[in-house]
């Protein structure tokens, strides 16, 4: 009875040496596999989702929000409610606020 063997793939077999044509791309994905278990990188690239976000529509003085802050200021300082200069920058203040109270 004669023995037969079978071949080895080149993934198995040790003693075949270097591929002929080394699979560069397999190759980088292993790499990166081995990066990832050996915690040298965070997280695999390619198990990563794409991003969900999405831009603004548009600029923040344009939306219907902002628009209501500004008439809602605005009315507090006809009223008298809130003075101009709280309005502007914070170094440009004063350091109090305004009471209402009577001194």
């Amino acid at each position: 009875m004669s023995k037969h063997h079978r071949p080895q793939s080149e993934e198995n077999s040790p003693r075949r040496g270097m591929p002929r044509r080394p699979d560069d791309d397999r190759l980088a994905a292993r790499t990166e596999e081995e990066r990832v278990r050996a915690g040298l990188d965070a997280y695999d690239p390619a198990e990563v989702p794409p991003a969900t976000d999405t831009n603004p529509p548009g600029r923040v003085t344009e939306s219907r929000e902002y628009r209501d802050e500004k008439t809602e200021l605005d009315r507090e300082v006809r009223r008298g409610e809130a003075r101009p200069d709280q309005l502007e920058a914070r170094k440009e203040r004063d350091p109090y606020p305004h009471t209402h109270y009577d001194d």
